[in-house]
């Protein structure tokens, strides 16, 4: 009757494990997929010689390693080891376990083809007993750590078969246990073995529950759950290597002695009561333990690459900087969204960008300066975790911390931005889905990616104030030629209130007066337009000229006080914009008529050599030394004159210069100056509608 119970527990554990199959191979398969398949299946065949052979016979122990192996091999493609995503320590649980289930496999070939005494098949059953005691606790641990840390859309899709597995090999280990203990022989685990089957039959729809053809497995084991699986493996593989020690001297006819057997006792009990009551050791063997069987937790010139790529974005389409400082912290530690705090002027803080943000928002009013202050002297990631449920040390407390930040959840960690050991933000990062504590590695790499976002930020920040400035300068260049201007269109029109006093009931005098005042107000129309952030560079448009209309009209105003004489071939054609060119030569001979005296002559002769036209403007005034003219004549706001602003030559300079023309200076004290303009002459072949007007003129 118990032999029928047997037979058919396990006959049906294998068909339903069998149905398992089939009802997967009627959906898509990725590699996890047909791993199952085939532990599956493995599971159906083991069920099956056990039902038909029994569970003591070779075959069954062969067949349930195989089986126990392919699930090893799913629960290491689930964690990723087969893309090389992982530390060396968890290879090693891993290698543990498989290696566990090997000495047993090797064991069940032994006796299966080697012809065994009873006692022999004995010894081999109770070790069999232990390895399986080894390898059903590390599956078990592997299984715990790969589902507890899995993502949560990934732990959806193996719940079910995570805990099958679970329920396998839990009463796996128990049987393996009862029977090291009791024998398999007893009543009670004989009973346990021949449900074994049953327990499978119940357990099996667990694994047609496992979703497929979804994204791929999102596992990271944590260092620290790396460490435990591996302690535990290790203190399990210790009592199993004792036991079958043991198990090998009980039956051995060898005498240790006592002598030998004491100094090995002494030394067992010394080494691990230096483990239990040693820090210093023990930190030492983490230390070793992460330095030679782990890797790094981060590839860091990937992180590198992707960090210096974020903040290094130039098109078109790229958020501002402050939003990618945010999302490249973030994505260092998997982080959903991120907030950029700055400090003002008040002390409080401000939101300065946000990427995914769902948490709080800083209050409008809310005095901080404690805190920024805390932050900046201290340097350190803050863990708000750790601020919110005091486990902080005396070390890492910071003062002054917001309620608005402690209070809601949605904070999890701070980076501070330092730069030159200032504080010049700080950015708060919201929890991920897996909500692990963070070690020196995180740190460390959170640290030093701050510091560089924080160069990058201070960098952007002086840039901008940079282009502030330049607007300023730029606005206040150009006030400071307005002026100029202002106070020459200031003279033209004191001259002539005072010669209308004169000549006012001159009919000539008149209409000239009418028309310079028509002139001014359009200078100074002129002059206000150009102070506009958006106006024009006064250099607009250059084209083939003729000189004599430009420099009539630039001396036609000076002459009515001092003697001003055109000379030389005026009509001849250069490249130039008018206006600027009228204005630079208005400047030049404004200055040679403030620096000669009443009746000395001034001139503007124009000349032709080669491809280039030159305008001298000379007089005979008392001339500049060779200092002023080297080092301070073209400088702003530098003048020889009482009342004068030293802008008209720089000025001047600055519009042929944009006409790419030269202005050079000849001068010597009591000798007079001589401003000569070189401007590019025009082709009169290729602007043959210039030539009719050149010849009337």
């Amino acid at each position: 009757m118990q032999d029928l119970i047997a037979f058919w527990s396990y006959a049906l554990a294998a068909c339903a494990f069998a149905g398992v199959v089939i009802w997967r191979l009627r959906r898509g398969a990725d590699r996890s997929d047909k791993l199952m398949l085939a532990a599956c299946f493995a599971t159906a065949g083991w069920a099956a010689t056990a039902a038909i052979y029994g569970r003591l016979d070779p075959v069954t122990m062969t067949a349930s390693n195989i089986r126990n192996l392919l699930w090893v091999m799913l629960l290491y493609d689930m964690a990723g080891g087969a893309r090389g995503n992982w530390a060396s320590g968890l290879k090693l649980v891993f290698s543990a376990v498989t290696l566990s289930i090997g000495m047993h496999l090797a064991l069940s070939l032994v006796a299966l083809f080697v012809a065994l005494s009873p006692d022999q098949f004995d010894d081999v059953l109770t070790t069999g007993s232990l390895l399986r005691i080894t390898s059903s606790a590390g599956a078990l641990v592997l299984v715990h750590n790969i589902y507890g840390q899995a993502a949560g859309e990934s732990r959806l899709r193996i719940r079910g078969p995570m805990l099958g597995l679970t329920l396998m090999w839990g009463y796996d280990l128990n049987l393996a246990t009862l029977a090291y203990f009791q024998g398999t022989s007893a009543y009670g685990v004989d009973f346990l073995f021949r449900l074994r089957g049953a327990f499978m039959l119940v357990i099996a729809p667990l694994f047609a529950a496992a979703g497929a053809g979804q994204s791929p497995l999102k596992v990271k084991l944590s260092r620290a759950a790396t460490f435990q699986s591996l302690s535990i493996v290790a203190i399990a593989g210790y009592l199993a290597l004792m036991a079958v020690l043991a198990e090998a001297l009980r039956h051995s006819r060898w005498d240790w002695g006592s002598t030998a057997s004491a100094i090995l006792l002494m030394l067992l009990t010394g080494a691990v009561a230096l483990l239990a009551s040693s820090r210093w050791v023990r930190g030492w063997m983490k230390v070793k333990l992460a330095k030679h069987l782990f890797e790094h937790r981060y590839d860091y010139r990937g992180e590198w690459l992707r960090f210096t790529d974020m903040l290094g974005r130039s098109s078109a389409d790229a958020p501002p900087l402050s939003d990618r400082i945010v999302q490249a912290l973030a994505d260092i530690v998997e982080a959903p969204g991120g907030l950029l705090l700055v400090s003002d002027s008040g002390g409080s803080l401000s939101q300065a960008a946000e990427w995914n943000w769902r948490g709080p928002n800083p209050p409008a009013h809310g005095e901080a300066s404690d805190f920024w202050t805390s932050v900046e002297a201290c340097g350190r990631i803050l863990e708000v975790d750790s601020l919110r449920h005091g486990w902080a040390s005396a070390r890492d407390q910071i003062a002054g911390v917001p309620q608005w930040i402690l209070g809601d959840d949605q904070v999890w960690i701070g980076v501070p931005l330092i730069h030159r050991e200032r504080l010049t933000g700080i950015v708060l990062l919201a929890p991920p889905e897996y909500r692990r504590a963070l070690d020196w590695e995180d740190f460390d790499l959170l640290r030093t990616a701050g510091r560089q976002a924080a160069s990058s930020l201070a960098e952007a920040q002086g840039q901008e104030a940079l282009a502030n400035a330049q607007r300023f300068e730029e606005f206040n260049r150009r006030f400071a030629f307005i002026l100029h201007d202002v106070k020459n269109l200031v003279s033209q029109l004191s001259l002539l209130s005072r010669n209308a006093e004169r000549h006012a009931d001159n009919p000539d005098f008149r209409a000239d007066m009418v028309a310079t005042l028509k002139g001014s107000v359009g200078k100074m129309n002129d002059l206000l337009t150009r102070l506009s952030p958006q106006a024009s560079s006064r250099v607009q448009k250059i084209q083939a000229q003729s000189l004599r209309p430009i420099l009539l009209a630039a001396i036609t105003s000076k002459r009515r006080d001092h003697d001003v004489r055109l000379m030389g071939d005026a009509d001849r054609l250069a490249l130039v914009d008018a206006a600027a060119l009228e204005q630079a030569i208005g400047h030049l001979v404004q200055n040679a008529v403030e620096a000669s005296t009443e009746g000395q002559q001034v001139t503007v002769r124009v000349s032709h050599s080669g491809d280039q036209l030159s305008v001298a403007i000379a007089d005979r005034g008392k001339g500049m030394d060779a200092e002023f003219v080297r080092n301070r004549l073209f400088q702003p706001f530098v003048s020889t004159k009482n009342g004068g602003f030293g802008i008209g030559a720089f000025e001047a300079r600055s519009l042929i210069a944009a006409m790419n023309g030269r202005l050079s200076v000849s001068s010597c004290l009591g000798r007079g100056t001589t401003f000569t303009i070189l401007l590019p002459a025009a082709d009169v072949a290729a602007e043959p509608e210039l030539q009719p007007q050149r010849k009337r003129a």
